[in-house]
């Protein structure tokens, strides 16, 4: 425990040089500019910039990359205290006290407690992750391809039985995932995959290609769709609001403390930050002597779910450190840098990437502070964002997309590809099917087909090499428990009907 400590230390000296300090600024600006555009999101707009990292050293990268996430965070309190819109959809409960407040000239005190309540909320949370993730790294060192499968297996039956979609629509998304990434060269036969003859396909899709499509464009052409309006409260933070707002939260520590595990427990397992900030939000209002006050500007209710949602989207990055398995589909673009950047992400990135790995997590404590000071100056100026058109933003990040796409292999077909992403990704979030699982299949579907077909190369095609030990047979015991968790709380919820009459 001792070497983490020091680890932790040479990694505040690696994020403390003044190159990566810049980025973090940079980094939460454009977070936060992404976090206030309603619809882009921080999976977006990190899957739209990642093209902007391929000069730089992977933990500048990295660190660049993680601060438009921490940037993202806050930004969509401001629009939801603000604006009544949330930037993004775990600050959909920040809009059912937080714009009431503005509404009563406290929009100072509300943005004041959604900005403090997230940098608690990723604190605690980056805490949790320089305490457990070298632990949970180390005891993955002991897995074999068997256990690798079952982690990747744990991983997609969480996200089909765990996730607030429809398990019918998260499977069909996640087989697409696995067709797309299954396009190519395979590298165990050497044989040709579903290329159709096409040259440019021989390598696969590109997973940048996919994911700038999937997400930035077709979240481009819903919100030109929809065609946004704001109308909005101004807002002005000062000292005073500030130190005034600061006094009164103390008082709301259980509310704090709860919702940092309620956002710890759904960024691990992949139910995300959405899920997170209103389970935090139903039970303080439930739970609260101020319950029946919350929906009319009550500060316990920006609390709670700011807290969590901060606390569930940083934990999500635990596994995707200590496993290789992202949380959250943020991770899973972050993943898919940190494999362009010739890092693999899992246990031994503890042991052969130290300095990367500690400075990302120094970074992450200095960022969220950055972060904190940055929205409590800037706030006036980022929602005057929201009053510029959004046919002027459109084009623009269309454009950004396109030399992103181009950038990659500095090919027009990358660029045709993302336009064909983008159409699929728009006519899938018309249709209600999710993102994420599609992105996380084409992000382990390859580690998963290479880890399953080992494990029955060494075992001559028994499947019960997945039952072989203790670890592997409880991590697989895991996944089909996560798979049909639904059935099983709809089944013990009707024992409880049963039982209690009786």
């Amino acid at each position: 425990m001792l070497d983490n400590f020091v680890n932790l230390w040479h990694g505040f000296y690696i994020a403390g040089d003044p190159f990566n300090i810049l980025l973090m600024v940079v980094g939460i600006l454009l977070g936060v500019i992404i976090g206030v555009l309603p619809g882009l999101g921080g999976a977006n707009g990190v899957a739209i910039l990642l093209p902007l990292t391929f000069s730089m050293s992977p933990t500048s990268a990295i660190i660049l990359l993680s601060c438009i996430y921490w940037g993202a965070l806050f930004g969509g309190a401001i629009t939801s205290v603000l604006f009544n819109i949330p930037g993004e959809p775990w600050s959909v409960a920040t809009t059912f006290d937080g714009h009431p407040m503005a509404r009563n000239g406290q929009a100072g005190e509300a943005l004041t407690a959604a900005f403090t309540s997230s940098f608690v909320g990723a604190f605690v949370a980056i805490v949790m992750i320089t305490l457990v993730a070298p632990l949970v790294a180390a005891f993955a060192l002991q897995f074999g391809p068997a256990e690798k499968f079952a982690v990747y297996f744990l991983a997609f039956c969480s996200f089909i039985g765990m996730s607030k979609e429809p398990p019918a629509k998260t499977v069909v998304s996640m087989m697409i995932g696995f067709a797309l990434a299954a396009v190519g060269l395979d590298m165990v036969t050497g044989q040709l995959r579903l290329t159709f003859g096409s040259e440019e396909l021989l390598n696969g899709f590109d997973f940048l290609i996919a994911v700038i499509g999937l997400f930035g464009i077709g979240e481009i052409l819903l919100t030109m769709e929809e065609g946004l309006e704001f109308r909005g409260k101004a807002a002005k933070i000062d000292a005073k609001v500030v130190l005034r707002t600061w006094a009164t939260l103390p008082k709301y520590w259980a509310t704090s403390i709860r919702s940092c595990i309620i956002g710890c427990w759904m960024g691990i397992t992949p139910a995300g930050a959405t899920p997170a900030s209103f389970m935090a939000y139903g039970i303080a209002k439930r739970v609260s002597k101020n319950g029946k006050n919350f929906g009319n500007g009550e500060i316990e209710g920006v609390v709670a779910p700011e807290t969590a949602a901060h606390a569930a989207g940083t934990s999500a990055l635990l596994p995707m450190l200590a496993l290789g398995v992202p949380g959250s589909p943020t991770a899973a673009v972050l993943l898919g840098g940190l494999l362009i950047w010739g890092l693999q992400p899992g246990p031994m990135l503890f042991v052969e990437q130290k300095e990367f790995v500690w400075g990302l997590i120094a970074s992450m404590y200095l960022g969220n502070v950055v972060g904190l000071i940055v929205v409590l100056t800037t706030v006036p100026m980022f929602a005057a964002i929201l009053r510029i058109p959004f046919s002027i933003i459109a084009p623009v990040i269309l454009v950004i997309c396109a030399i992103g796409a181009y950038t990659v292999n500095n090919n027009v077909f990358d660029v045709i590809m993302m336009l064909v992403f983008g159409v699929v990704g728009y006519a899938m979030k018309k249709t209600n099917y999710p993102l994420a699982p599609l992105v996380l299949a084409i992000v382990l579907g390859d580690s998963a087909e290479e880890a399953f077909r080992q494990s029955l190369l060494a075992s001559q095609g028994s499947i019960s090499i997945f039952w072989s030990n203790p670890l592997v047979s409880t991590i697989m015991a895991l996944g089909l428990i996560s798979l049909f968790w639904p059935m099983l709380q709809s089944a013990f919820s009707k024992f409880r009907g049963v039982a209690q009459p009786a």
